[in-house]
């Protein structure tokens, strides 16, 4: 079988389609633990303005708008771009999961140190974004 190289805009593309199933895994899994449908229904959570709501959306808009950006953008915001944004979400998938260490958020540690090596991985690859050989390019 041959293989081959994966262009590095697909792998940061698909990254952050890994890193958003995750985010949206946790999010739903954890209307199941105890407590948290009647706080939804009560208004007593974190999301409970319409400006907390519009933040919350600015920050999860993020890792969907990184695939398209991933694939659309020229190679040097693009790297930029997965840089700033892989090493933020890293740093708060890092800090949720400490903040989460319960035996009922268990699950919503695992995806946020899944969703956390997932962002290092984008910044890494976007790190080691291959240079253009400037002897074989026209």
């Amino acid at each position: 079988m041959k293989d081959f190289e994966v262009n590095i805009k697909i792998k940061l593309a698909a990254l952050w389609i890994a890193a958003t199933f995750c985010y949206l895994y946790g999010d739903y899994f954890e209307l199941y633990t105890p407590g948290k449908v009647e706080n939804l229904i009560s208004g007593d959570h974190v999301l409970n303005s319409p400006m907390s709501l519009f933040i919350a959306s600015l920050i999860m808009v993020i890792p969907p708008l990184m695939v398209v950006a991933s694939i659309v953008l020229k190679p040097k915001p693009n790297k930029w771009l997965n840089v700033v944004f892989g090493t933020i979400f890293t740093i708060m998938m890092v800090l949720i999961a400490f903040g989460s260490l319960t035996p009922w958020y268990s699950f919503y540690v695992f995806l946020a140190l899944t969703e956390a090596l997932l962002t290092v991985l984008i910044v890494w690859n976007a790190l080691k974004w291959p240079k253009e050989n400037k002897y074989t390019s026209n």
